[in-house]
């Protein structure tokens, strides 16, 4: 019976990191389906969604885990998921948000929370702190890809997140 997981790892940067991962999960015989990693300042992190099917696998990989701890520095933890893949809602349709403007708290939370009152499902957001290169002020950049239930009308969406960027004084257009 094939089992899938979702490992998440971070460690200090360095070369191999992905290397090492990767190897745990082949030497298992698994097969790896889906991947986010990313550096973060001195600091790498990984999500991995792997599968595999042989007896005794979730103790053998909770044990390499520890053992990638002990032996190469990185943190890991591993979680068994359900092995359907994740239904799509069918009067469902993909937008992609950006938004921009000047750093401050509370972008990240008031676009999701705004997201999450209407019901709309974030699959991926992704976002970065840039110095601007003219002034040297903090810009916030943020991506996101979203599932927009079908019962929302496009310009009512697009009006109530106008109104979170006024409110925060950022850029937000929606793709």
């Amino acid at each position: 019976m094939v089992e899938k997981f979702i490992l998440t790892a971070f460690c200090k940067d360095r070369p191999g990191i992905v290397a090492d991962i990767t190897e745990t999960i082949y030497e298992n015989g698994c097969n790896l389906e889906d991947s986010t990693m990313t550096s973060m300042l001195d600091e790498f992190a990984i999500i991995l969604l792997f599968s595999g099917n042989k007896d005794g696998l979730e103790a053998q990989l909770l044990k390499d885990c520890r053992r990638l701890e002990r032996d190469k520095g990185i943190t890991a933890f591993l979680r068994p998921v359900d092995a359907k893949e994740k239904k799509v809602p069918e009067k469902t349709y993909v937008k992609i948000i950006n938004v921009e403007g000047l750093d401050q708290s509370g972008i990240v939370y008031k676009v999701s929370r705004f997201l999450a009152d209407n019901n709309i499902n974030i699959e991926n957001l992704s976002s970065r702190r840039l110095t601007s290169p003219e002034t040297g002020t903090a810009i916030y950049s943020m991506e996101l890809r979203v599932q927009v239930p079908g019962e929302i009308l496009s310009n009512k969406f697009e009006e109530g997140l106008s109104q979170v960027g006024e409110a925060l004084n950022v850029d937000i257009i929606v793709n």
